[in-house]
């Protein structure tokens, strides 16, 4: 039997996983009943689960079967590191599943409970292959994707040397509930974008909306620079180098006859290179700053930082390409002709290990691409028919990179001095 095949068989467990989460979701770095889920998932594979700290993850080392002591000598490679978050999103599903959340402001719409479900298949399907393992694997279930920044705080809690040795390689799928039904997708170099956010506080005086002029109303303030600060991207930044302002929140004033003393916004951001993320800060404080001087009012700004530039290792790229061909067939991979603006903490991690954060085409076959909501819509909806793909593709990449003299490996040497690859 292939790992395919194996894969294929194990369909209806991660099916019945991931309809469990799906319908039991949580939201940032606290989840004990998504945990629960996965170390019962993984019950009796013989890993080493160790649990975090500052939150609720789960690092499973999977360990490669040593050769015996008589055996040809036969150096162990350095771990294959693979992910999948975990997380919901803070909003109500509206898809009307029969297996929707239960959870009132909670919901799966981002593909997480795929990716928990197809890493628990990698996990089944390594585990029973251990003798072609030639390194460990470590399987990183990562709680608070969703903004909480969960990556940096599994780092920070020694996820790269939960193994003993930092890994070779890390790979990460993502379900894309628009794109076509098991297509896999990526690029080399940049591949998702950093992220920040900014909010601007206008700060007047309020009074009676019947005498205006008596108070300083920074609600005209807000309004002018919702639409100052879309102007601001198309004419202050080159047209082909990608940069947004997106604005998801405005908030300001109690009662339609009270001008009140405050008005707010708030925007994501997103570049692809520090230096334009500066230059955007920078922007938004001349506009905002210029904004409130004409209206009479103050302006307080902001940020906070977001995650990275998740950059893919060429090699790591061209690596998963083929083994996506030798598994699926060439038709099922595409290359991503341009990074995305979303963004991913996966890329603290790829910012230390070389390898690939990898798109999976999840829109149900009964949806046309006009039809099929995006990721983060409460109507987001998945094909449960990736999942054994994805988990044979996560268990391949284990499987065959310690080989592939294309990945590159970080060379260590322990304490006695020999090579660990």
């Amino acid at each position: 039997m292939t790992v395919l095949d194996d894969a294929r068989d194990l369909r209806p467990d991660l099916v019945r996983l991931r309809r469990a989460l799906h319908s039991d979701p949580e939201t940032g770095l606290h989840l004990p009943r998504t945990q629960e889920k996965v170390l019962t998932a993984l019950d009796g594979l013989g890993l080493e689960v160790t649990l975090g700290k500052a939150l609720t993850s789960v690092t499973a080392v999977l360990r490669a079967r040593r050769p015996a002591a008589d055996a040809v000598p036969n150096p162990v490679a350095a771990p294959v590191l693979l992910r999948a978050d975990l997380d919901a999103l803070p909003l109500t599903e509206a898809t009307g599943l029969d297996y929707a959340s239960g959870v009132p402001g909670a919901a799966h719409a981002c593909g997480h409970d795929l990716h928990a479900a197809m890493l628990v298949g990698a996990a089944r399907l390594l585990a029973s292959r251990r003798d072609r393992l030639l390194g460990d694997v470590v399987l990183m279930f990562q709680p608070g994707e969703e903004g909480h920044d969960g990556a940096r705080l599994m780092l920070e809690e020694g996820l790269l040397d939960a193994a003993g040795a930092r890994p070779a390689a890390a790979f990460a799928l993502h379900a894309a509930s628009s794109a076509p039904l098991g297509r896999f997708s990526t690029r080399p170099g940049p591949a998702l974008a950093a992220s920040g956010t900014v909010e601007v506080l206008f700060r007047g005086s309020g009074g009676h909306g019947a005498w205006p002029h008596t108070a300083r109303d920074p609600i005209p303030a807000l309004g002018a620079a919702i639409g100052a600060l879309q102007t601001m991207v198309t004419r202050r930044f080159d047209a082909m180098e990608p940069v947004l302002v997106s604005i998801g929140r405005v908030s300001g004033g109690t009662a339609a006859n009270i001008v009140p003393d405050t008005a707010q916004l708030a925007a994501t951001l997103r570049a692809f290179s520090d230096d334009t993320h500066r230059r955007l800060e920078a922007e938004i404080e001349r506009v905002a700053h210029g904004i409130a001087a004409a209206h009479g009012v103050e302006a307080e700004i902001t940020y906070s930082e977001g995650y990275p530039v998740t950059v893919n290792d060429p090699a790591a790229t061209d690596f998963v390409a083929d083994v996506c061909a030798d598994l699926f067939g060439a038709d099922r991979f595409a290359a991503a002709e341009r990074p995305a603006l979303v963004a991913d903490d996966i890329g603290r991690v790829l910012a230390e290990v070389p390898g690939a954060m990898v798109s999976l085409g999840a829109r149900p076959r009964d949806l046309d691409a006009g039809r099929a909501a995006p990721n983060h819509s409460p109507r987001a909806v998945f094909d449960d028919g990736v999942l054994a793909d994805g988990a044979a593709l996560l268990a391949e990449l284990a499987l065959r990179t310690p080989r592939d003299p294309r990945i590159p490996q970080t060379s260590r040497r322990n304490p006695e001095g020999r090579p660990l690859i």
